[in-house]
């Protein structure tokens, strides 16, 4: 008996069924390495006794530029032969008009040369986090990486509460805010950060539940809930159980309109009740009958200031990311010398109508607030409501939540940053293309 003759056609399938397992892992490690080195960083369990902490977010780190730019290359490479239709949909109108502005305030900075730099890394952060969703071929490969990611990080924390307490929690040493002490941040730089992760991790931890991963979910559920309440996350806490609350109504209420309002109105009410505050005595009087600080902790001195500041340059700003920490803040009057060394505004709109100009906040908002919301709908429509999709949107509304009291929004490779942008750029895929089971 002879053997049958091996065509061409047959070694090809040969080839790439030897392929494909190695292709499955490349996938997987690429999607979950991205995720720990977002949020876990290059520098975690940094010593808060140190005065030079904050100079690894300063845009200035080589090493992060170059890793970035060679994972935005391995990214395109891995999927633009298999996604060209996914990544072509990026191209929307709100996309396009805002990236061109921010091209425009660059141009026109007050320091082109750090708004260059910056948007460099903004570019590579961007392209990487919306070729990250193309890699999983279905949703159960989406739900393991995930669970091994948001596992690998709480585990991470826990062991650094456990094993370097000092490097893991504020101190009463620290020379910075050492009223915090006690406060639980893991691998974070700061408590707020670590809450705000936490609250997003379960989100992700009643995804996998939800989506048929128990076990994991369950225990991302139990450990993030955990060291949200000992980060003492006050607004992380309020802001989740507010988010897991209205995004619930969402499956009774489905015209657009009505989620529109059920959403969004609570973002207005936030800003309007805290930066409004400093802006309308009307709106500062009513605030002082609600169960409110104030003072948002001194957030009001800073809003004060960067309104000040804004009204020089309202139409184009101060240039991309060139205000906070720059040549910009001269000339301080007595008792403003701290906003010399402010690195932002604590309110992610405010602190983007300063880089962008009026023009760029408003373009914000049609890309990253009315747009998402406008994909949840139409994957609503279109039948991709489902755990993923909700996950997404949970993130998304806490994010915008969260931003009026920090400020992340454009802020190159920051972590709440990149996990908001993977939940804007999801639900803009299941917006326009069916998720494979």
């Amino acid at each position: 008996m002879t053997d049958l003759p091996i065509t061409a056609q047959s070694r090809a399938l040969i080839a790439e069924a030897s392929r494909r397992p190695v292709m499955d892992v490349v996938r997987g490690t690429m999607f979950i390495g991205i995720l720990l080195l977002v949020w876990i960083s290059l520098h975690p369990f940094e010593d808060l006794g140190d005065l030079r902490v904050g100079e690894v977010t300063s845009g200035k780190e080589a090493f992060l530029y170059g890793l970035f730019g060679v994972l935005m290359v391995a990214m395109l490479a891995l999927t633009v032969q298999d996604n060209t239709p996914a990544l072509k949909s990026l191209l929307t109108p709100a996309f396009v008009l805002f990236a061109g502005w921010i091209c425009v305030t660059v141009v026109l900075s007050v320091d082109p040369a750090t708004s260059v730099r910056r948007l460099a890394l903004s570019v590579f952060v961007v392209v990487v986090t919306a070729t990250m969703m193309l890699l999983p071929k279905s949703q159960d490969e989406l739900m393991r990486w995930f669970s091994i990611a948001a596992l690998v990080l709480l585990a991470t924390c826990y062991l650094g509460i456990l094993l370097a307490p000092h490097l893991s929690m504020h101190l009463a040493t620290d020379p910075q805010e050492p009223a915090l002490a006690g406060n639980w941040r893991g691998a974070f730089g700061h408590k707020n950060v670590a809450a705000a992760m936490m609250a997003m991790m379960l989100f992700i931890g009643i995804y996998l539940i939800r989506a048929g991963g128990w076990i994991s979910g369950v225990l991302v559920v139990g450990l993030a809930s955990l060291f949200l309440l000992y980060s003492a996350g006050k607004s992380s806490l309020s802001l989740c159980a507010a988010v897991l609350l209205l995004t619930s109504v969402t499956s009774a209420v489905r015209s657009l309109w009505g989620r529109a309002l059920i959403l969004l109105l609570p973002l207005v009410l936030l800003n309007l009740f805290s930066i409004g505050t400093v802006m309308s005595d009307t709106l500062a009087t009513i605030a002082k009958f609600l169960p409110l600080d104030t003072s948002f902790t001194g957030r009001s001195d800073i809003w004060v200031f960067a309104l000040d500041s804004l009204h020089q340059r309202l139409f184009t700003g101060y240039g991309f990311e060139s205000f906070w920490g720059s040549d910009a803040i001269q000339n301080l009057r007595e008792g403003k010398e701290w906003a010399g060394y402010a690195s932002h505004s604590h309110n992610g709109y405010l602190d983007t109508a300063l880089g962008t100009g009026l023009p760029g906040l408003v373009l914000l908002i049609a890309a990253i607030v009315v747009k998402p919301l406008r994909d949840f709908q139409a994957a609503d429509i279109g039948g991709n409501r489902g755990p993923l999709t909700m996950l997404f949107l949970r993130i998304w509304l806490f994010g915008l939540y969260l931003s009026s009291m920090e400020s992340f929004f454009l802020d190159r490779a920051d972590t709440i940053w990149v996990t908001f942008l993977i939940a804007v750029f999801g639900l803009h895929y299941l917006a326009r293309f069916r998720a494979a089971s």
